[in-house]
């Protein structure tokens, strides 16, 4: 019986919006892999505490990069050339509200930070994946891809828009790179604590009220945990994932309506 691989070392990954809960989770998974692991965020100071823990998981080499995913051609000018063989599309979601009250502007906002700002990491990544014959490109989207989330309407529409563009990415990516999403669920984040928070405020609720209703949902019974996406995205970036291509695997704990 052969082993399924999962061994990363050799690898080189980025991983986008590491400062914090999925994304820090996922760099942390990939290092402890044996991948060598470059981080990106806006906020230098997490990222600098967060190198050494890399190093202590497991990663030969770990780094970071301070770049803002709305400003394209700073990200591009930070990023340089590329020379990773993993890339993990991840950055927060817009803030909640109904589209009918939304100005376009936000949307436009939302556009450039998620579908253009991957847009200008795939194209800056692609050259070393080919040249290395490997590569896998993950994007960490939402449920909402499947099954609109109430008052998320700016989130919804971007994180379909990021869905389709991944689709249609892996149609054009050469034999060995590979494009897919990981859509979580209800996860045990910061921002979801927040949404949280505006959802009790918006409804008149408390948010132990917010959080039953949301559990209930959840044939697993509980919210999700970073590390439990991170696993998923592992896979996926791994040699085991190598021929799975195009897809929007859902982990959620079961709550999806949607086959």
């Amino acid at each position: 019986m052969s082993r399924v691989p999962l061994d990363l070392t050799g690898k080189s990954a980025l991983v986008c919006g590491a400062s914090a809960g999925i994304g820090r989770e996922t760099a942390l998974t990939l290092a402890n892999l044996g991948a060598d692991v470059t981080v990106l965020a806006r906020r230098a100071d997490r990222l600098e505490a967060l190198v050494p823990e890399l190093k202590a998981a497991g990663a030969s080499s770990a780094d970071a990069i301070v770049a803002d995913l709305d400003d394209r051609a700073g990200l591009a000018a930070a990023v340089g050339s590329g020379r990773w063989q993993i890339l993990i599309n991840n950055t927060g979601g817009p803030p909640p509200g109904a589209l009918l009250a939304t100005d376009p502007e936000a949307l436009e906002t939302a556009f450039g930070r998620h579908v253009l700002a991957a847009q200008t990491l795939l194209r800056i990544v692609l050259p070393s994946m080919e040249a290395l014959g490997y590569g896998r490109i993950i994007n960490v989207l939402s449920t909402s891809v499947r099954e609109p989330i109430p008052n998320l309407g700016v989130s919804n529409t971007i994180r379909g828009a990021m869905a389709s563009w991944a689709k249609s990415v892996s149609k054009e990516l050469p034999r060995g790179i590979t494009i897919n999403n990981v859509l979580p669920g209800f996860t045990d984040t910061a921002r979801l604590g927040a949404l949280k928070q505006t959802v009790a405020d918006r409804t008149g609720t408390s948010e132990e009220a917010v959080h039953q209703t949301w559990v209930r949902q959840i044939p697993e019974g509980r919210l999700g945990q970073p590390e439990e996406i991170a696993g998923a995205i592992a896979f996926l970036a791994s040699p085991s994932g190598a021929y799975i291509r195009g897809q929007s695997l859902a982990v959620d704990g079961g709550r999806l309506n949607s086959i």
